[in-house]
């Protein structure tokens, strides 16, 4: 499972975790203006946007979990096992495989605004990209600084949804989700008051007791409402340092550890990594389950008109300072 979120102080942030058993080797990926990126039914693309973003790389071809473009564009794709629903190719329509979305998107587009305009010709389609990768059954946040969408697509068709919390995790439909929050809104940050009964003499007992109420299992549905409840009340300066160290803590509210959510025997989900993108300034940084050091990745310090991906492995094991 993941949870993807995105944060504004003076620069515009858009980040994720990753929360898998297992890694595919995913790199920090740079895809340069003039690398070829091929569409199995819609041509392709050999002059776009830049972008930067953690992939798998196969053959040549990033498949990008998440990435942020040259133009401060973001998008993440996160499971949504269960709702997700591919097409069959239709004439009149930009048929794009579910792996191909981001690239589309982003290689064209520089808003939300623009992006919402080229949804509105998508038809998702089911063509996998080989025998052992079928399509993955996702849903996906896309963001600017100027506003939010979610997309899925179901059953019924491509659904598009203005997201105002700016946060993603994933079952159920993002409109559920959003409903559920109904049920929190008396959530605060500030110290609980007795609304239990007059006639009872209830009181705060200790420091720290805001939040009181906040889900803190590891579902869905939960780490959604966390997330929200803590990017919504977030508070931070406005610098880079600040603000970077502020995303990772609103993401870290849902951080995932080995042992506590089993999904076969003896096997886990553990937040794989986790990032944050300065989409203004296209810088990539990431920390991994075994390494809380942060990491940065400056995709303007790699040459955008290279003809080849710029790929930079994760650094995995732990880096400790000692001060003695």
């Amino acid at each position: 499972m993941c949870t993807a979120a995105t944060y504004q102080t003076k620069d515009f942030y858009f980040g994720r975790t990753l929360d898998y058993a297992f890694s595919y080797g995913e790199e920090v990926t740079i895809t340069p203006r003039k690398y070829p990126l091929p569409f199995r039914s819609m041509g392709k693309l050999d002059d776009h946007y830049a972008m930067i973003g953690m992939a798998h790389v196969i053959e040549g071809y990033p498949l990008y979990y998440d990435a942020v473009n040259e133009k401060g564009l973001g998008m993440a794709g996160l499971n949504f096992v269960g709702n997700a629903d591919y097409k069959e190719p239709m004439a009149g329509k930009d048929n794009v495989a579910q792996f191909e979305l981001l690239p589309w998107i982003l290689g064209q587009c520089a808003t939300v605004k623009q992006a919402r305009t080229l949804l509105e010709k998508l038809n998702l389609v089911n063509t996998p990209f080989s025998e052992k990768l079928p399509p993955a059954q996702l849903h996906w946040l896309i963001a600017d600084r100027h506003g939010c969408i979610t997309v899925e697509s179901v059953k019924e068709g491509i659904r598009i949804y203005d997201n105002p919390v700016g946060v993603l995790t994933n079952n159920p439909p993002f409109d559920q989700q959003m409903f559920q929050l109904n049920n929190y809104m008396n959530l605060s940050p500030k110290p609980p008051q007795n609304r239990f009964s007059p006639k009872l003499p209830l009181q705060a007992y200790s420091r720290g007791m805001g939040a009181l109420g906040l889900p803190g299992d590891l579902s869905s549905q939960s780490r959604f409402v966390r997330v929200a409840f803590t990017r919504m009340n977030a508070v931070s300066g406005d610098s880079e340092a600040e603000s970077v160290s502020q995303f990772f803590h609103i993401l870290g509210s849902v951080d995932q550890q080995r042992g506590c959510c089993e999904v076969d025997h003896g096997s886990y989900e553990i937040t794989i990594y986790t990032c944050c993108c300065n989409a203004d300034q296209g810088i990539y940084y990431y920390t991994t389950y075994d390494n809380h050091q942060i990491t940065a990745v400056d995709l303007r310090h790699g040459d955008l008109d290279a003809g080849d991906l710029i790929r930079y492995p994760l650094i995995l094991g732990e880096q400790i300072k000692r001060q003695n």
